[in-house]
């Protein structure tokens, strides 16, 4: 939704396509909005939203939406954390080449909220910011690296949130076969983490 579409081409000799997501039908982007506000309608007040998200492409797309549904999502009533030093710094790429971007997202980046300047987002790229963020029971949309759940801060969110039924783990991306957020989307009842067994508890949606 951010960059310009590519250009057509209209016929060529031999094509070849990568599929990762090719052999099923998706939901509808109408369908996909629905399930996303009730998932947040359903959380608030009690518990939190742990999104496991890719630094580069993703984090910065669920930003984009946010922004387009702040109002109908009632967002503002979230503390949103962007924990990923690599999306920060993906971000303030997308910010310096915005020619790149198509008129609807020209149009949305030149009015409120800004996609990357929501009022009620936090980027924490310091380790004790990270920290802190597990000291909020409630009330928290978290996004966070690595996207499979195989590395990086997402994983200590998991070991904070992953216990409590209050708390949704929401799975924006793909998952492959044998890592840790496959099994989640999987329904494993309890998982590894830093030598820890953790029951998962919390509710687990995959949108598309």
């Amino acid at each position: 939704p951010l960059v310009r579409d590519p250009t057509p081409i209209i016929e060529a000799d031999v094509l070849v396509v990568e599929s990762t997501y090719g052999n099923r039908l998706h939901k509808s982007l109408a369908e996909t909005y629905d399930e996303f506000s009730s998932v947040l309608a359903r959380v608030l007040p009690r518990g939190n939203v742990v999104v496991p998200a890719f630094a580069v492409g993703r984090s910065q797309e669920l930003l984009y939406w946010f922004a387009k549904h702040f109002e109908d999502w009632n967002l503002g009533r979230w503390r949103i954390f962007m924990d990923s030093p690599m999306a920060s710094k993906v971000i303030e790429v997308y910010d310096r080449h915005e020619e790149l971007f198509d008129d609807d997202a020209k149009a949305m980046f030149h009015g409120k909220p800004h996609p990357f300047r929501l009022p009620n987002l936090k980027y924490t790229t310091d380790v004790e910011d990270s920290k802190a963020i597990n000291e909020h029971n409630g009330g928290c949309i978290i996004i966070a690296g690595s996207g499979m759940c195989n590395g990086g801060r997402i994983r200590h969110h998991l070991l904070h949130n992953l216990g409590s039924a209050k708390n949704h783990v929401l799975f924006v991306g793909y998952q492959s076969a044998g890592t840790l957020g496959r099994m989640l989307v999987d329904g494993v009842s309890e998982v590894k983490l830093f030598g820890e067994q953790v029951k998962v508890n919390a509710q687990r949606h995959t949108i598309g």
